[in-house]
């Protein structure tokens, strides 16, 4: 599924930045963290996501410091730190919770809503193997 710039989906942070988003959304780099994020590959996808948070100078920043917060609280689960899992999870979901919907052209709430059942997971200290990973979809595009 390629995420490449479409103007008419573009829509900003709340806080703005539109102009950057559209530069963002044709960076092949930030198509590239998608893919490894929904290939479920966090510590490559967290390095995409970083490095582009790094350049960012917009409320933009919020949504992909959200998105490698995510990639990292799965990380840490992977290895078993489910402390770590639970606090990272918990700061990217907060973050995105402050971003625009479809911000980046992600299906944001759809994100969100599955971040919180990881999180409300890991609180319970309940079982997550039969919770879907979470995957960065464009609005409206049903899960794969």
């Amino acid at each position: 599924m390629s995420f490449a710039a479409d103007s008419a989906a573009v829509q900003p942070c709340r806080d703005g930045g539109l102009g950057e988003e559209v530069q963002l959304l044709a960076d092949p780099r930030l198509q590239a963290a998608i893919e490894l994020f929904n290939a479920a590959d966090w510590y490559a996808c967290h390095d995409g996501f970083e490095e582009l948070w790094h350049e960012t100078q917009s409320p933009l920043r919020c949504v992909l410091q959200g998105l490698l917060q995510i990639a990292v609280g799965q990380l840490h689960l992977e290895r078993g730190n489910q402390h770590g899992a639970m606090v990272l999870t918990g700061e990217g979901l907060g973050r995105l919770r402050r971003c625009d919907d479809q911000a980046l052209g992600l299906d944001l709430v759809r994100l969100r809503q599955e971040s919180s059942l990881w999180l409300q997971a890991l609180q319970a200290n309940a079982d997550t193997s039969t919770l879907p990973k979470p995957t960065l979809q464009r609005p409206g595009r049903a899960s794969r």
